[in-house]
């Protein structure tokens, strides 16, 4: 695979919508770290809840880490750095991960692009 450089991804800074409401669920953050952090696979409940037209969104540990980080000062390569810092995978897969799940986003009109 070919990492977010590879791609010309690399300078392509994400932003949250401004008419996506949104919130973490701290008590679920919480409880999922506690489980990655006792080794465990933790469960694939919502962290971060998004409010999009009216419907409830949950985003899992993941997404809702790379929701949060998605705040118009990083770059797509940043923010996979950062996740590496949590995350035990390898660097290009990380990159991949977040380049497909920020464009599914982007296209949802969920986030945007910083000019």
């Amino acid at each position: 695979m070919q990492g977010i450089a590879g791609k010309g991804f690399i300078l392509k800074v994400p932003e949250r919508t401004p008419q996506i409401v949104w919130r973490v669920e701290k008590k679920r953050e919480d409880r999922v770290k506690a489980s990655l952090e006792a080794g465990r696979e933790p469960d694939e409940e919502g962290t971060v809840i998004l409010v999009v037209a009216g419907t409830m969104h949950q985003l899992n540990y993941v997404g809702g880490s790379i929701w949060q980080l998605c705040d118009g000062s990083r770059d797509l390569k940043a923010i996979a750095e950062a996740l590496q810092q949590e995350f035990d995978v390898e660097p290009e897969e990380l990159e991949d991960d977040v380049r497909v799940f920020v464009q599914d986003l982007v296209e949802r009109g969920w986030l945007r692009y910083a000019e």
